[in-house]
């Protein structure tokens, strides 16, 4: 194991000499990681009309300043070059239009129609769904067909700026570059009909488009196949009367169209025996085709935009699964805890339970200590208030602060010092495990102090003989602060109640190092205390489960520890925890095909502790992503409302533990806060163990600091928190 100091090397400097300051990699990989998912949210929010999408629709204007020529003129509409024009279909030609595809289900079913009877027709896509479909769009041009633009985002144009027209029309050619390598030189304004609706309103954007070599196609025969009146009367609205050529206005996408395709499949054949063309739009006009191909830059333009949306849909598809697994997970979560952490309480506070013959002898505690200066004495007086017998052994691990000195001067009976070099606290708690005189092994930290009645409270499991070890009741004494109320609820309803239900599910992953018991015996069997991981107390404990072993709970035997007080000091230690629990995860990996009481473990505990503890974790801030994206672009109620709905459920099951545990509620306060913000410190903590795993790095143990802030409890138990005098008290002793 490692050692607990660390070396520094000297911090890299910019050109004047002063020190360059880096982004620390544990918060730039998780930063751009976040900031990555939501381009890629925002990304498919924009191609599916969630983002900058604008659905007003116009009024009828006046017509005084639209040409007559135009009002009476033809559907094809030349304002290029400063030319007013328009231009009607010869007789007997008729061009089928389709707007506001491509759509993966009917666009295929209309272009097999057009295949089946030879025919070519105009199809007006929007940019979003040319992102999202290009193989339809290739479809369309390999067989003959011509595309047009319908804007990007089909916003009523008459509303828009020049600056948003252009922009619609250069996304609009953007996206079909990358589906197909074409400019098609057509347009259709969204929300348009004949020649005669056009207004004052929306005659200067048709003069506008031309100015950018744009031909507007509205139409004159309109199938109003998006009202669905059924086959025969969108035949009859689509036919054109005496013979006359028309461009005809129906749709492939926008909803269910079924109508559409059967009566396509009848209208076809029945025209072409009445000597009617099906063309395209050049075609029938004898023109130069609309379409021309794409190369260089543009093209590779194109590509890459398809490919980005192609990525978004696909990433944003994989975090909706996500999300819905980290959904099932907490839910499956929440009510087992609920019910057997319910179930387990009930048990053990039976009236007559309990665990077999009353356990009365000595036990020995062990108290590991590397410069714990400001916090053994507090330590160590709350062990001599025990009602229990002990002896007390510290192990000083190498401190260079003093600590064994100011135990040696206590002066207190049954207390023992063993000095050793630092070693690391599995070493530390190997020679206390040595120099024990008992049968029964207390553990605990060198910042913790116990209740009277902790070390009687914690060993009477063992009048079960197949119990090996006994997790107590870790408790957060400094709770002042945010921060350490925030782990307070997280000790209460994360650890706690999760003990209660690994203790049901005889898979508990984890006797916490400030408050545990062993059998010696158990202890010498799986070899005690290991350092192949930086989590000796999960090691050890999985050690136990596949030696057969039972590990227990005991609520009552609690423990206050001085959890860390900053966020480099929860950083520190959260991010030790959690590459540990991943190490001693893999080290027991074997468990998974193991027979008896090792199998069991490895098929029931594993998974629960790697789905609980390493997966979901992970995979919860994916809720605040889409959160913050509801919010912002929309449904908002909904995603609030959804949000709540989430807090009431954890926000239920953190009352229920805290009354489990006799703790005020007023606590829970600060629980919506801890919820988007501390769970997002987590995340990093656990993304970063997660690359240091993946990468093969090694972790080295960090030594908090601390402030001796938890003081040995009262006459009813509780620990007093000493009153800090000056920010010396958050510096260990030099």
């Amino acid at each position: 194991m490692a050692s607990r100091t660390r070396r520094h090397g000297p911090a890299p400097r910019a050109r004047d000499g002063s020190p360059r300051r880096r982004v620390p990699m544990r918060l730039l990989l998780p930063s751009l990681v976040l900031v990555a998912l939501m381009a890629m949210l925002m990304l498919r929010g924009y191609v599916h009309s969630e983002i900058l999408a604008d659905h007003r629709v116009r009024p009828e204007a006046a017509t005084d300043k639209v040409p007559e020529k135009i009002l009476d003129g033809g559907p094809v509409i030349d304002t290029r070059s400063g030319r007013t024009t328009s231009i009607s279909v010869p007789d007997h030609r008729l061009v089928l239009t389709f707007d506001d595809g491509p759509d993966p289900t009917w666009t295929p079913k209309v272009l097999d129609v057009l295949k089946k009877h030879h025919a070519h027709a105009v199809f007006f896509v929007t940019g979003t769904m040319t992102s999202r479909y290009p193989e339809l769009v290739r479809r369309m041009v390999a067989e003959g067909h011509e595309v047009g633009l319908h804007t990007f985002n089909h916003p009523d144009l008459s509303y828009q700026s020049k600056k948003r027209i252009d922009w619609e029309l250069s996304q609009n050619q953007l996206a079909l570059a990358g589906a197909a390598g074409i400019r098609s030189s057509i347009f259709r304004p969204p929300y348009s009909s004949f020649a005669d609706a056009m207004d004052d309103k929306s005659w200067p954007v048709t003069q506008y488009i031309g100015t950018k070599g744009y031909l507007t196609v509205v139409n004159n025969t309109d199938s109003e196949d998006w009202r669905k009146p059924g086959v025969d009367e969108i035949i009859r609205r689509a036919t054109p009367h005496g013979g006359k050529g028309a461009i005809v206005l129906m749709h492939d996408s926008g909803g269910d169209r079924h109508q559409t395709v059967q009566a396509l499949d009848e209208f076809l054949p029945t025209l072409q025996k009445q000597g009617y063309e099906f063309d395209n739009l050049t075609e029938a006009l004898d023109a130069p085709s609309a379409l021309t191909k794409v190369s260089g830059i543009d093209l590779w333009k194109g590509k890459a935009w398809i490919f980005l949306v192609g990525a978004s849909d696909g990433i944003t598809s994989v975090m909706v699964v996500c999300l819905s697994v980290v959904g099932a997970l907490v839910i499956a979560r929440f009510v087992l805890m609920l019910l057997l952490s319910g179930g387990h309480a009930r048990r053990v506070r039976r009236r007559g339970f309990r665990w077999g013959p009353p356990v009365t002898e000595p036990v020995s505690v062990l108290v590991p200590a590397y410069n714990e200066a400001k916090c053994i004495e507090n330590t160590v007086r709350s062990l001599m208030a025990s009602e229990h017998p002990v002896e007390v052994i510290v192990v000083d691990d190498g401190s260079s602060d003093g600590t064994a000195r100011i135990v040696e001067a206590m002066g207190l009976p049954n207390v023992r010092v063993v000095r050793q070099l630092n070693a690391g606290k599995p070493a530390a708690l190997n020679r206390g495990l040595a120099n024990a005189r008992h049968d029964i092994i207390v553990m605990m930290d060198g910042d913790t102090v116990f209740e009277p009645a902790t070390v009687r409270e914690l060993v009477q499991p063992f009048g079960d003989p197949r119990v090996g070890a006994v997790a107590g009741n870790a408790k957060v004494g400094n709770r002042d602060s945010l921060i350490g109320a925030w782990q307070h609820i997280e000790y209460v309803m994360g650890f706690n109640l999760d003990r209660r239900m690994y203790d049901i599910l005889r898979c508990m992953p984890t006797i916490p190092g400030a408050v545990g018991a062993f059998r010696r015996s158990a202890l010498e069997r799986v070899g005690g205390m290991s350092d192949d991981t930086l989590a000796e107390d999960t090691d050890i404990t999985m050690a136990m489960h596949r030696d057969g072993w039972r590990v227990v709970y005991a609520e009552k035997a609690r423990a206050w520890t001085e959890a860390p007080e900053s966020v480099q000091q929860l950083w520190s230690q959260r991010y030790r925890w959690s590459y540990g629990t991943m190490q001693a995860i893999w080290k027991h990996r074997r468990a998974l095909v193991d027979r008896g009481p090792s199998g069991r473990f490895g098929r029931v505990g594993l998974p629960l502790v790697s789905l609980f503890m390493v997966v979901a974790p992970l995979l919860a801030p994916l809720i605040d992503v889409f959160l913050l994206y509801g919010v912002v672009f929309g449904p908002t109620q909904k995603t609030i409302v959804a949000w709540l709905g989430v807090l009431a459920i954890q926000a239920t099951c953190a009352a229920y533990a805290f009354r489990l545990d006799r703790e005020r509620m007023t606590h829970l306060i600060s629980l919506p806060l801890q919820q988007i913000l501390y769970r997002q410190l987590m995340y990093v903590v656990l993304l970063q163990s997660w690359i240091t795993a993946l990468t093969g790095g090694r972790l080295r143990w960090q030594k908090l600091r601390r402030t001796g802030v938890v003081e040995a409890p009262g006459a009813d138990g509780v620990p007093r928190q000493r009153t800090r005098n000056s920010s010396s008290d958050r510096r260990p002793v030099a």
